[in-house]
C-alpha cells in the first residue's frame, strides 16, 4: 500500500473546501463522532458515580482540595483518550483512501463488502485485520453507547442509575441499556445499510453538540454553580471557537441539504 504523504500532509493542513452536501455531511459527521452528546454524559456520570464508589472522593464543592488533582487525572484521561481516538480515527481515512478509494470503491454498503475489497489491494492478513478490528470496536463502543443513552434518559427521568448498582436497584437504567442493545441487534434482521445508518447517527450527533456545547460553555462560566471550578479564559476562549465550528459546520450542512 503506497500512501503519498505530501499530498495527504497539505490536504491534512489545508483541505479542499466544498459547497457540496456531501462534503458538509462528511465533516459535521466527522465532528459528530469526536465531539459527541453521549461523550458528556458518559464521562460526566461515570466521574459522578465513581466519588459514590470511592470512599476517599467527594464532590469537589465540598472538598475543593481534591480539585486539583482530580482535574489533573481528568485532563490527562481526557487527551489520552481523545488524542488515542482521532488518531486511530485518521489511520481509518488514509487507510481507506489508500487502498478502496484509490481502487474505484466508494461506495460501501456493509463492513463484509469493505473487508472484500480490502483482500485484493491489501491480502488475507488485511482481511483478517479489518475483520478483528470491527469486532473489537463493537465490543468497544457498544456498552458505552448503551450505557450513555441509559445515563441521559436516567437522569432527564430521575431515575435510580449507575453501573454500580444492581439491576434490582436501577431496574429502569439496565432496562434502557437491553433495549438500546436489542434495537442495535435488530438493525441486522432489518436489513438495514449500517454505513449509511453510522454517517447519519454521526451527523445528528455534530448537530446535536452545538446546544450541548453551548450549555455546557454557560454551566462552565458560572460561579455560582462551579464555585472555585469554573472555566479558565482560554479554555473558555477554546471552547467558544469550538462550538462555533461546530454550528457554522451544521449551518453549512443544513443550507447545503436545502
Amino acid at each position: 500500500m503506497r500512501v503519498p504523504w505530501s499530498e495527504f500532509l497539505r490536504g491534512l493542513i489545508w483541505p479542499h473546501l466544498s459547497l457540496e452536501r456531501d462534503f458538509w455531511l462528511t465533516v459535521v459527521a466527522v465532528f459528530g463522532t469526536t465531539i459527541s452528546p453521549y461523550l458528556f454524559f458518559w464521562q460526566a456520570a461515570q466521574e459522578v458515580e465513581d466519588t459514590k464508589t470511592q470512599p476517599l472522593r467527594e464532590p469537589l464543592l465540598q472538598e475543593p482540595l481534591q480539585g486539583p488533582a482530580a482535574l489533573a487525572r481528568i485532563r490527562l484521561d481526557t487527551v489520552v483518550g481523545m488524542g488515542a481516538s482521532n488518531l486511530v480515527a485518521l489511520a481509518i481515512l488514509v487507510t481507506f483512501a489508500a487502498t478502496l478509494h484509490a481502487q474505484g470503491v466508494q461506495d460501501v454498503a456493509t463492513t463484509a463488502q469493505a473487508a472484500q475489497a480490502l483482500r485484493p489491494v491489501a491480502g488475507t492478513w488485511a482481511f483478517a485485520l479489518f475483520a478483528a478490528g470491527v469486532v473489537g470496536t463493537g465490543l468497544l463502543s457498544v456498552p458505552v453507547l448503551a450505557g450513555s443513552a441509559a445515563y441521559a434518559l436516567g437522569e432527564a427521568r430521575r431515575w435510580p442509575i449507575g453501573l454500580s448498582r444492581a439491576p434490582l436497584q436501577a431496574k429502569a437504567f439496565y432496562s434502557t441499556i437491553g433495549v438500546a442493545t436489542l434495537l442495535g441487534a435488530l438493525a441486522n434482521v432489518f436489513h438495514l445499510d449500517p454505513i449509511k445508518s453510522l454517517v447519519w447517527a454521526a451527523v445528528l450527533n455534530g448537530i446535536v453538540a452545538v446546544p450541548v456545547m453551548v450549555m455546557v460553555m454557560l454551566l462552565g462560566a458560572r460561579s455560582d454553580i462551579m464555585g472555585k471550578f469554573t472555566i479558565s479564559t482560554r479554555l473558555n476562549v477554546t471552547g467558544w471557537i469550538a462550538t462555533a465550528v461546530m454550528a457554522i459546520a451544521s449551518v453549512a450542512f443544513v443550507v447545503s441539504a436545502v
